[in-house]
């Protein structure tokens, strides 16, 4: 029998840390707190009266993993705001450029935090630095498969992090096009150590099931991480513009940091790529979905655990798209897009690693920002984090609790929380009375 309230002081392999707080009376979850402790930085803040020339490669620097995420989205949302069309040469550029960011992200993710649950290691560096064992095997993949996302951002954009060259309506520098056979040849390689990695996601027999609602960004014409309107588990598609009218914010303050309900049901909601694989696995790459069917067929999934094999199966999309855009492209001579300054606001949704990311900006006559609001997927995803938590305690109570402390921390990890997104730091805390 467990009663009284369990602590643990922290909670490894996140990008950041998370805490946790459990009350359990007569051998039943009564309350459980997930929180995070948010020392502000105030990006959107700072940003009000700056230049919006200025605000996307400021707004890059809100995450250092998803750097991509925040600038793509801050320029759609000025260039939104601002009536500029990019051209269909720098949707290209972008598109590539983001297939790099998730190729380096979700492998950053899988080998590095998740790979050492699955082998029963504490770390990576447990794995064994030599010999065939498939742990070794796999972090070597890793490497490979981060560095080739690294290099792909480098030639697209100029940096995988804070990149230079991107800016509002184009490009300051295009891509040098005698760099693309070698990125292809190296596109190609990889492919086989990609698969290795979601056959070893697939095997993986970790298991939380509970029904939830998702929120996804999709575009009937392709997968897309960039293009599309947001939709809520299958139903009618609502344009970016409109997407706060359908959330609810709630303040929690124990976390010091907002979450998020769909307004009309009250519901949490999990954002991500299980959401986009369940929804969006039409859309997949045709060599994708030819090399990954086996896998493919357990989405649409309610699983919180084949979150990580969605990710491993987007770096294969990822590999295929950027692959015929590089084959396909045909670089142009061209400057930057613009228009008079107008006063306007604008809104940008793209699908960053781990889930939809949203910006806004208002803009006045001058061309500064009046108003500017991010929502990170961390914070929507956190309400939902909280109640597959009590939900696990409440069916694992029988368990010891280092087991329990430590299948909580799989959980949090399946949903790859960046908490560096939203907070400077994050504590997870359980304590038994």
């Amino acid at each position: 029998m467990h009663s009284g309230d369990i602590t643990i002081e922290s909670i490894s392999k996140i990008e950041g840390s998370a805490g946790i707080k459990v009350v359990i009376e007569n051998n039943k979850v009564t309350d459980l707190k997930f929180y995070i402790n948010d020392y502000r930085r105030f990006y959107s803040q700072t940003v009000k009266g700056t230049p919006i020339t200025a605000v996307p490669a400021f707004l890059s620097r809100i995450c250092g993993t998803c750097s991509v995420a925040h600038l793509f989205a801050s320029l759609e949302t000025i260039e939104k705001a601002q009536g500029i069309t990019i051209t269909e040469q720098t949707k290209l550029i972008r598109r590539l450029a983001y297939n790099a960011l998730m190729i380096r992200d979700h492998a950053l993710h899988l080998y590095f935090f998740v790979l050492p649950d699955i082998l029963g290691l504490d770390s990576i560096l447990d794995i064994p630095d030599d010999g065939d064992d498939l742990g070794h095997i796999l972090l070597h993949d890793s490497f490979d498969i981060k560095k080739l996302g690294t290099d792909l951002s480098e030639a697209t954009i100029g940096a995988a992090i804070h990149a230079p060259l991107p800016t509002i309506g184009g490009m300051l520098r295009n891509p040098d096009p005698q760099k693309f056979p070698e990125l292809i040849d190296r596109l190609e390689a990889v492919r086989p150590q990609v698969l290795r990695g979601i056959q070893t996601f697939y095997d993986w027999q970790e298991s939380l099931v509970r029904d939830s609602d998702y929120i996804y960004l999709r575009n009937d014409k392709q997968f897309d991480f960039l293009e599309g309107n947001i939709v809520i588990s299958g139903g009618p598609a609502i344009p970016e513009a409109e997407f706060m009218n359908f959330l609810k914010t709630v303040v929690i303050p124990y976390s010091e940091s907002k979450g998020y309900l769909i307004s009309k049901t009250k519901e949490d909601y999990l954002v991500g790529a299980l959401a986009r694989i369940n929804f969006n696995k039409d859309l997949l790459h045709k060599r994708t979905v030819k090399d990954t069917k086996k896998y493919l067929g357990v989405f649409p999934s309610d699983n919180v655990y084949h979150n990580n094999l969605a990710q491993a199966i987007e770096i294969l999309q990822c590999v295929d798209d950027a692959i015929d855009i590089l084959k396909t492209i045909k670089i142009t001579e061209e400057k930057p897009v613009t228009a008079p300054v107008r006063a306007g606001t604008g809104v940008g949704v793209v699908e960053a690693p781990r889930g939809v990311l949203y910006h806004m900006a208002k803009i006045d006559a001058s061309g500064k920002i009046e108003d500017y609001d991010v929502i990170v997927p961390t914070s929507q995803n956190q309400i939902n984090i909280e109640r597959d938590l009590k939900h696990y305690f409440n069916e694992n109570l029988d368990k010891p609790e280092k087991e329990l402390k430590l299948n909580a921390e799989k959980i949090i990890r399946a949903y790859d929380p960046c908490m560096s997104c939203a907070t400077n730091f994050l504590k997870i805390d359980w304590i038994r009375v």
